[in-house]
């Protein structure tokens, strides 16, 4: 769902890394900032500008490349009456805003037209084609649906496991020994996930001053990164697997083969979910790891279970468990 409240103030102000910055500033109508973007898309007003406007998307960012400044820089130094007309048509529409690329920059009368109308002007100095890519990856994080989980997730040998269970299971426990084995912490307590591309989802703290930090009963607040260095965290993980720890329960049988598939939806995609039951004794760390590392070969894959399986009914149809259970010796 579409963050209704992310203004082109908030396209502004927006912290990002070098390589994916927008190089936005505003050149005109900077009361207009407060205009919301509604539609997480471009549009290039190229038939709109001649006065065409069935279909337009209006509820988009507008772009304005080499083409449509020529276009522009043409009607007025002729003065043409009807094609500014056409001009003060489209800002009727009510469009959040216009960005010039490639460092141009439109005609004095046009920023005028456009900060009357309600519209704000930006300039960039990257090229149409690259802004496009990098404002569009901007939208699909921004309006991404969201929802927060309560679990630690972490990076495993590259894959993102999200721990889940109940409180006090020992979930930062297992954690912070992970860390300690040289894996890293995404977020602890409270994790934010996104849907990105419908087919994705991403994790990170709800809270980045945060989110690096975890709460160990009978500690206290640590702080992962000042222990164990920028190394041990990471800011964000494409969620690929669930595991549940739950207190071990005598009375029922727990998955040994590992031919049940399961998966949990979160926001509408399907991620593989295990159970690990929790007891004195068991080396969860290790168990983790290990979940890490076949997942990875499913991956590729390979899956061991299906493997296993296989090569249990080959061993059947050879004949060969007859011959041993036969052979057997009844004083067992």
């Amino acid at each position: 769902m579409a963050d209704k409240s992310f203004t082109i103030l908030d396209l502004l102000d927006l912290e990002l890394p070098e390589h994916t910055r927008l190089q936005l500033k505003c050149i005109g109508g900077r009361t207009s900032l407060s205009n919301v973007i509604s539609v997480p898309e471009i549009n290039r007003p190229g038939l709109a500008l001649t006065g065409f406007y069935e279909a337009f998307a209006c509820g988009c960012v507008q772009l304005f490349g080499t083409a449509e400044s020529a276009y522009l820089k043409k009607l007025y130094d002729a003065n043409d009456t009807s094609g500014i007309a056409s001009l003060s048509q489209m800002f009727e529409y009510g469009i959040p805003c216009v960005v010039f690329t490639k460092g141009l920059y439109p005609p004095e009368d046009f920023i005028n037209l456009a900060a009357a109308s309600g519209c704000a002007v930006l300039q960039t100095e990257l090229d149409l084609t690259e802004f496009s890519l990098r404002i569009m990856r901007v939208f699909s994080n921004v309006f991404a649906p969201k929802k927060t989980l309560h679990g630690v997730l972490v990076e495993v040998y590259g894959i993102g496991i999200l721990l889940t269970g109940h409180s006090g299971v020992g979930k930062s426990e297992c954690a912070l020994e992970l860390v300690e084995r040289g894996h890293r912490l995404v977020a602890d307590d409270i994790v934010e996930i996104r849907c990105v591309n419908g087919n994705s989802v991403l994790g990170q703290g709800a809270n980045t001053l945060i989110s690096h930090h975890m709460e160990i009963r009978g500690l206290g607040i640590i702080n992962i990164a000042q222990m164990y260095g920028v190394g041990s965290i990471r800011d964000q993980k494409e969620i690929q697997l669930v595991i549940r720890l739950e207190e071990w329960d005598n009375s029922r049988v727990y998955d040994r083969v590992g031919n049940n598939l399961e998966t949990v939806d979160f926001l509408g995609v399907q991620v593989p979910t295990i159970e690990i039951p929790v007891k004195p004794g068991r080396n969860l760390p290790i168990i983790i790891e290990a979940a890490a590392m076949n997942e990875r070969l499913k991956s590729r894959g390979y899956n061991s279970a299906r493997d296993f399986n296989q090569n249990i009914l080959k061993w059947i149809e050879t004949g060969e468990v007859q011959n041993a259970y036969y052979g057997m010796d009844d004083s067992y």
